[in-house]
């Protein structure tokens, strides 16, 4: 029997696994059945707890920070492994400071180790945040095809430590009436796949000096989530750049899942983007793996 706590961030929902000494190998197989929202517990994906010593991948974290102790271990709801998920590391990080296994006091920051290297969490007024470092554009403007969405559209690739392609709607209408069941189809198909988010301003598009859209995504390896972290914040990413350069660098994404945060700025080693919001644990159980 494996124990494990049941999780999310605005919606996005995840189960988490204890294996500190990183005993437990956890096949693509294995992960799937897990997040099977009818014959397992039901998730968008898995968080390994490990320590960054237990697992070849940590050792670049520790290389990178050495205190850096532990690491998340993510994958997708299809067993695929992941680079970084922003909703899952805020989830990671509250469920390490509830388990004793980790301390997060006011105004210090825990150092995670993912497979996009070291990300700071700290707390924040919603919950946590996280910084999920320097940001680049990435894919240039593939186009996307989407089930409910007439014509084609061109998207923005970019890249938070795993890629998205956001893509630009013209009103509510089209944003809700799109079927997300059925996985967008982006030309020319990215080598490593893409999560892809649809995304409408807010009317005005700036409030006292934040800026405020909404969006739907599909998520690569799962479908469409109540929520994407590094998608939130891949859009307000996005719509800065179209809107230009008097565009604020702060942010309010609404999502089906909540709303969530998203703050750029000057780091040593080009800009950095961070996210912030909520994260809970739900509850605990105990279950075979097959």
């Amino acid at each position: 029997m494996v124990a494990f706590t049941k999780g999310h961030g605005t919606g996005n929902d995840f189960i988490i696994i204890a294996d500190p000494d990183g005993s437990l190998d956890l096949t693509p197989e294995q992960v799937a059945v897990l997040c099977d929202r009818n014959f397992g517990v039901g998730a968008d994906g898995v968080l390994r707890v490990v320590r960054s010593s237990a697992i070849p991948e940590g050792a670049a974290a520790l290389a990178e920070e050495p205190s850096a102790e532990w690491f998340m271990d993510y994958r997708n709801a299809d067993g695929s492994v992941a680079e970084m998920c922003g909703n899952g590391i805020r989830v990671f990080a509250h469920y390490l400071v509830r388990s004793g296994l980790a301390e997060l006091a006011a105004g210090s920051t825990l150092p995670i180790g993912t497979r996009a290297g070291v990300r700071d969490v700290m707390r924040s007024e919603t919950g946590y945040q996280v910084d999920l470092g320097r940001w680049r554009l990435a894919g240039g403007e593939p186009l996307a095809r989407a089930h409910g969405l007439p014509v084609a559209r061109p998207g923005l690739g970019i890249d938070v430590g795993n890629p998205h392609v956001v893509v630009a709607l013209a009103s509510e209408q089209e944003l809700s009436g799109l079927d997300l069941t059925m996985i967008p189809v982006l030309e020319p198909v990215p080598a490593g796949g893409a999560n892809v988010e649809f995304v409408v301003p807010g009317e005005p598009l700036v409030r006292d000096g934040i800026g405020h859209v909404r969006m739907r995504v599909h998520e690569r390896g799962v479908g469409e989530t109540l929520s994407c972290g590094t998608g939130v914040a891949a859009t307000a990413l996005a719509v800065r750049y179209w809107a230009g350069q008097h565009a604020p660098d702060n942010w309010r994404v609404e999502v089906p899942g909540g709303t969530l945060g998203v703050r750029m700025f000057p780091a040593e080693d080009g800009e950095h983007v961070a996210l912030s919001g909520p994260a809970q644990l739900v509850f605990t159980g105990e279950i075979e793996l097959a």
